[in-house]
């Protein structure tokens, strides 16, 4: 394994892609990266979308803004079923979300770790998605995650953190 506090500094969001095909292999090793993430309860309420034809991410690119993913040759959809989510029972709070997102966190860091670029794409028309995509009504869609080649260097917002001072505290 390698260092983890290394590959967790050195991904950053990627805003340029080469176009770069991802073989099949490495789409299911992006896949099983998702699937192994750790679940409320083990609940597993995710599902992982692959738009993978041109057909399939065209229409998934008419539900955002951000333009500068279509050459990503695969974008991924995550999103989590609050019905079969845990709910914590002290304050109702439902972790569909939390589930998903710790699921994209996962397949963030394979992406990066087989040599490819990602970012999270959270601006995106969720009614326009279920309206392309039926199947993805009933989930909560926490993004989509392209993936493809780098073209682009790390912007120098990338190494910027705020004091541990200002983000941790020890009680």
């Amino acid at each position: 394994m390698k260092d983890f506090l290394e590959l967790a500094k050195a991904r950053y969001s990627v805003r340029g892609f080469d176009g770069r095909e991802i073989p099949d292999e490495d789409i299911d090793r992006i896949i099983e990266a998702g699937i192994a993430a750790p679940t409320g309860v083990n609940n597993q309420p995710i599902k992982i979308w692959v738009f993978k034809s041109q057909e399939a991410r065209e229409k998934l690119l008419s539900c955002t803004k951000m333009k500068f993913i279509e050459p990503a040759k695969v974008i991924f959809a995550v999103g989590a079923d609050p019905k079969q989510a845990w709910t914590r029972p002290f304050d109702e709070k439902n972790i569909a979300d939390i589930d998903a997102a710790i699921v994209m966190t996962h397949m963030m860091l394979e992406i990066h770790d087989l040599g490819y670029g990602s970012t999270w794409i959270g601006h995106f028309d969720v009614n326009m998605l279920a309206e392309l995509y039926p199947e993805t009504k009933e989930y909560s869609m926490v993004g989509l995650l392209p993936v493809s080649g780098i073209a682009m260097e790390p912007s120098e917002r990338h190494a910027k953190r705020k004091p541990r001072s200002e983000t941790v505290e020890f009680l």
